[in-house]
Formats: structure tokens, sequence, C-alpha cells
């Protein structure tokens, strides 16, 4: 797809709020982010930027873009594409490099004057695409091009390019009237203004709930690397002697599973499910509900019965219909499910003397009860065999084993926060291949979850450019008496984004539009969750899982427990995460413009698909970054996981019938990465598997097949 519709610097979902522009241009051999870098491998000189640098950076590589763009419409001599298609995506590099930086630093160490300067940016970014998209002029030129493309003699690559090119400006409104396109050009500012809100409140409200501990009773069983890191926490908050947890999930989640103070517990987690919610300065109802009518209102504008359908007719799914199609498949035996572990919960609940009815905060503290009497395993009793170190170690020695690549660290690189480590990834004949970053913990300057950024992607058209990827976590920083100690989740989430990041490393196209990532949003996560298969495998976890304090490989009889209790939870799992797809497309397969209460339109829809009182959407509306605040392509595309998961179930079973590192199969795996959006992802897929994808593996893996 063509550069203007995928680069970083129109994800419009970034948190943006504080501080005054210096002035509006720089020339840019005095600005690092225009100058060339001399860095190691072109890294970013992330030593040499300021805060004061982004502004002038972004408006002069717009004007640099505007005038690359003017080039290619008034070029006298006939549309080619060469002069057109090509010439487009040479466009727009200065500002690709300006906005890929920008948006990383915003998502990971950001600050009120980043923030501010991202909300500056988010209605000038939004009007220089739609200077772009509805150009009409430079359209003719596209379509020209187009129009011919059957003499032509293009290769394959070239040919998607084009066609891509072409459907973006359609998809864009390029062919809508001038009324029509004054309109949009007014929503689709008013949508980068909102989303900017949207998180930047989504943060105020997660960074303002502290939780103080003062008896350490409280804290139950919790692993003592927890409560190290919760008294360090304490001690910056000014609550010396105490403990301190907050709204980020390395925090959250385990005092939910191990304090037997149900009263702190359920604190912790309104705290957690009324985020934007509050009825305060920080609420993101009204904001929500706006951004909901306005995709509405352009989705109509460009002839789509919906939002969902219009973002839908460009991914593998084509329409809401299929969509809803898969999870009603997986909803009823996953429900079926969930309403036996409440079931199981409760009991123990009763059991311990507790009255009352199971409510959300009890649910992850029984779920580790249970789970230890009926299988004998201790969440706890897994961490010093994750240590973060050597959980990195273990992706990388997978990506050894299968490809043949290594990894060797780079001590002195520039970053943007001390934390992160930069790996030189080269083939197995020592080559280079390209550049990691790898951000693991958690801080008040990170947005939550984990996500993996290009900071230059793959391409060939002009000599050979390596790509440059970042892996960004929230893992549980070090104490002074213990490294960070992963939970299994969080060691799969490693591998996760690890996924991510080969999917951009292992690239191989011509032009950067295709590179990597570049690929429909229910395809995307396939890379990124076929690796989180290997993980638990026995022949992986002794290849890293290691005590962190002895050395002792993981043992036998705690792999014989983690497949037994395989299976376990997974009804809560993912009940919880199909409630979000439901009200994600709840949102977005509206028709009507009329303004919608939130809570009331959420609890309609999970009356609607009958969820229980015991179990929230992962994600409610208000707090639902990935839809309202983040790459708007999530938006009707939060399915997209359980889409991807179909394909990661099936694709894996093709190592499991012939080996894990099957070097053919492995072969076959590395040449469907490499191609990135070059192709259709089916096509894809069927190239790799020799047939679609079974849902069976999915429906076995999560311990719902044959349920009814």
């Amino acid at each position: 797809m063509m550069k203007i519709y995928t680069s970083a610097f129109f994800a419009a979902g970034m948190a943006f709020a504080g501080c005054q522009p210096q002035s509006d241009t720089m020339p840019s051999n005095d600005n690092p982010l225009l100058a060339e870098w001399d860095t190691p491998f072109g890294v970013p000189p992330f030593d040499l930027i300021g805060d004061e640098d982004y502004l002038p950076a972004f408006r002069t590589a717009i004007t640099t873009h505007k005038s690359e763009i003017a080039n290619i419409t008034n070029d006298a001599s006939s549309p080619a594409f060469e002069n057109t298609i090509e010439a487009l995506e040479r466009s727009g590099k200065d500002l690709s490099r300006v906005s890929r930086v920008f948006f990383a630093i915003n998502s990971a160490h950001s600050n009120d004057s980043i923030r501010e300067i991202a909300k500056i940016m988010a209605p000038e970014l939004s009007a220089h695409r739609d200077d772009i998209n509805l150009n009409k002029d430079l359209f003719a030129r596209v379509k020209a091009v187009y129009d011919q493309r059957d003499a032509l003699d293009l290769t394959d690559e070239q040919l998607r390019l084009l066609e891509e090119t072409h459907k973006g400006f359609v998809r864009a409104g390029v062919n809508l009237d001038e009324d029509s396109q004054k309109r949009l050009r007014e929503i689709n500012s008013r949508l980068a203004e909102l989303a900017q809100q949207f998180n930047q409140n989504l943060l105020a409200e997660t960074n303002d709930f502290k939780l103080v501990v003062t008896n350490r009773e409280d804290l139950g069983n919790l692993p003592e690397s927890l409560v190290a890191a919760a008294a360090k926490a304490a001690e910056k908050e000014g609550h010396a002697g105490s403990w301190v947890f907050t709204l980020a999930r390395p925090s959250l989640n385990p005092f939910l599973q191990y304090s037997p103070n149900r009263e702190f517990r359920k604190q912790l987690f309104m705290g957690y499910a009324l985020r934007g919610d509050n009825n305060n300065e920080n609420d993101n109802n009204a904001i929500l509900s706006e951004m909901a009518i306005l995709r509405v209102e352009r989705a109509q504008l460009m002839g789509y019965e919906s939002h969902a359908h219009y973002i839908l007719s460009d991914n593998m799914a084509e329409n809401p219909e299929r969509v809803y199609e898969l999870l009603d498949k997986i909803w009823t035996p996953a429900l079926h499910v969930s309403k036996s572990e409440r079931d199981a919960l409760q009991q123990m609940m009763h059991d311990e003397g507790v009255e009352g009815d199971l409510m959300g905060w009890d649910w992850r503290h029984y779920v580790e009860k249970v789970r230890k009497a009926r299988y004998d395993l201790d969440e706890d009793a897994l961490r010093p065999y994750f240590e973060f170190s050597a959980v990195r170690e273990g992706t990388f020695m997978l990506a050894e084993k299968l490809f043949g690549l290594t990894f060797t660290e780079l001590t002195d690189m520039p970053v943007w926060h001390p934390d992160q480590q930069v790996f030189e990834v080269k083939e197995a004949d020592g080559s280079h291949l390209g550049v990691i970053y790898m951000d693991f913990f958690t801080r008040e300057s990170k947005r939550g979850g984990a996500w993996m950024n290009s900071l230059r992607s793959q391409s060939k058209l002009d000599g050979e450019i390596t790509p440059i990827v970042t892996t960004n976590f929230n893992f549980p920083p070090p104490t002074d008496d213990a490294p960070s100690l992963l939970s299994f989740t969080e060691a799969q989430t490693l591998f996760h984004e690890f996924g991510h990041a080969l999917h951009g490393l292992l690239s191989n196209v011509i032009y950067e539009s295709l590179s990597g990532t570049s690929v429909p949003r229910d395809f995307v996560e396939f890379p990124s969750q076929v690796m989180e298969n290997w993980m638990s495998e026995p022949e992986v976890l002794n290849l890293y899982a290691r005590h962190y304090k002895t050395g002792e490989v993981f043992p036998e009889e705690m792999i014989s427990k983690l497949k037994a209790a395989g299976t376990f939870n997974q009804g809560f799992a993912t009940v919880e995460y199909m409630a979000a797809s439901y009200l994600d497309l709840a949102w977005h397969t509206r028709t009507d413009t009329t303004p919608q209460d939130a809570t009331a339109f959420e609890n309609e829809e999970m009356e609607r698909i009958g969820l229980i009182n015991e179990i929230i959407p992962r994600y409610r509306s208000t707090y639902f970054n990935h839809i309202f605040g983040g790459d708007p392509s999530y938006s009707a595309g939060y399915y997209s996981y359980m889409w991807s998961e179909v394909l990661d179930a099936d694709a894996f079973q093709a190592f499991k019938e012939t080996s894990l590192f099957d070097q053919e199969t492995a072969r076959k795996y590395r040449h469907l990465l490499s191609q990135g959006g070059s192709k259709p992802g089916m096509e894809l897929y069927v190239e790799f598997r020799g047939r679609e994808p079974e849902i069976e593996p999915l429906l076995e893996r999560r311990g719902l097949l044959n349920v009814q």
C-alpha cells in the first residue's frame, strides 16, 4: 500500500499533551531529524534529538513532501509506472523518517512536551494526508497508469503496488465531489484530534490511580520480586515502608491473584475497569460516542453501510458477516466453558467461608487457588525460570534454529531510554540483516501493552535498505535484589512481539509500502501469534528456561503440569477477549448517527451475547485504546487476533507434523514472511500450507473442541 496511507505519521491514535512550539521551520542541516544520520547502521541519533527538534522537522518535511507531490502532478511527460507510482513511493522520505521516530518516542517515552507536539500535529498531518489523498490531478495520473496495467510489463510486486496505490486513493475519497471532500476533511481532522484526546485521557487515568498498602499480610503470597517492586514504587511516591500498586498489568494482575484482601482487590479492579468512565476531566464517553458517529458518517460518504463494512472490505474477512460467523462459532463453546469455570471458582470461594457471589475482582484470585488444587501448579513457581533476559535469549535461539539468524548486542548505540537494549541481526553467513531495539520495563512515560514499531522498513528500490525495528513491553522492572522475572503470560508476550519483529526483519521486497508488517490487520497478528506456540514446547523450554539463581533447567514435572493445565481458564480468556471483539463490532456496524450513552450501549451488547456478570470485556469502551485511541486500522478490527489465531494454530501444525525446527517448513514459512504485503494474505498462507486454514487446531488448543 502506498506510504501515504501506511506510514507511522498517520497513526492517529497516539497519546498527546503539554509544550509550546519553538519555531515553524529549521534548516535541515541543523536539525538532527533531517540531517544525514552518521550512526552505526543508520539508526536514529536519539542522543542528539531534542523535543524542540520535532515540530520544525515535521513542518519542514511536510513542505518538502508537498513539493515532491507537486513535481509528480506537474510532470509534463505521460503518466507511467516509474514517474508516477514509483515517484510516489519515493516521496515523503523525510516525513516518514521524522514520524517513525516521533511516534515511537510518543508511545514509549513521552512527556508533556512530546504530547503537546503530537496534539498540535494531529490536525496538520490529517490535512496533509487529505491534500494528497484527495488530489484529483495526482489521482488522474495514478488512474492513467492503472487503466493500462494489463498492457504494462509489470512484475507481480509492481502490479500489487499499482493496485494498492489506486485502491488507496479511491478508499480515501478522491472520487467524491467537492462538498463531500470538504466534509471528509473535517471528519478526518476531528477524528485525529479526538483520538489524541482519548489516549491522553487514558494515560492520565492510568497514571493517576495508586493503591497504597500498609499491611504486609494484604500482599498474601505475592512473589518477592513483585513485593520489592511495589516497595520501590511506594518509596518513589513518598510512602516508604508501604507498597504501591498501579493499573499497569505487571502490578495489577499479580495483586488480584495473590492478595487475600477482597476490598483492596475490588478497589484495584474497579480502578482499572472505570478508566475514562469517572465523569471527570479525563472522561472518554463523549469522545468515543462522537468518534463512532463520525465514522458512520464517513463510511456512508464513501458509499459503505457502516464503518465496519468500510474497514473490512480491505481485510481478509471482507465483511462483518464473515467476522460474526467466526466469532459465533467460538463464542458458544467458550461461554459454556466459562460458566463451568465460574461455578468451580464460586465453590472454592464458599468453601473458604466467603459469602456472596463471585465477582470480577475475585476471578484471578480463585483461579490461582483452583489451578494449584487441581494441577499442583503455582504460577509464582514459574517466574524464576523466566528471567527476562533468558526469555529474550530464548527468542534468539529459536530464530537461529529456524532461520539461522544470530544476534549481537551493540552496547554503544543511541537509545531513547537507558533501559533499551540494541542488537545487530545477522544471517547465518554473517551478513547484516537488520537492527532490533528492545525496551522491556514499565514506566509512566510509556503507554500500556506491548507493541512493535518499524523505525526503518526494508526496501530495495534505491539500494539495499535494511530494517530497524523496535519491540516494546511493560514488564516489571528489576529491583536491587532481583532481576525482572516474568509470568508465563509475559514470557509469551515477549515471543509474540518478537514474531512481529521477525516479520519486519525478514522482509525481502522492492517497495517499502509492501514491506514487513504492511499487511491487512487480520493477517498482521498471525506471524506474532505463531511464535507463541514454540515458547512452551518442552524442547524449546529446555533451551532457555533456567532458574535464574541455580541454573536448573525447567523441571520435567513442571512441564507435565503445564501441559495438564493447558486449557485451564481458557473459557475466561476466550470470552473476555471475544466480548471486546463483539463490542468493537457493535460500535462500528452502527448505521445511524444518534449519540449513544457508552455504558448503556455496552451493557446492551453484552446482554445480547450473554456475557456472564463475573467477566467484563477485556477492554470496556472508555479505555478501548485499540479502536478509539490507537492505530485506526484496529477499529472494527479487534477480532483480528482470533482470525489470525486460526491461521497460527493451523500453521504450527505444519511443524508438529514434521518437527519443531524442520528446515524445509521453516524455509517455506520464512518465504511467507519475506513477502510482506506483496500478495494477499490468504494467497501467502496457501503457498505455505498448501490449503486454507482449518479451525479445529484452534478449538483443540483452547479446549473448546466438541464442547456444546
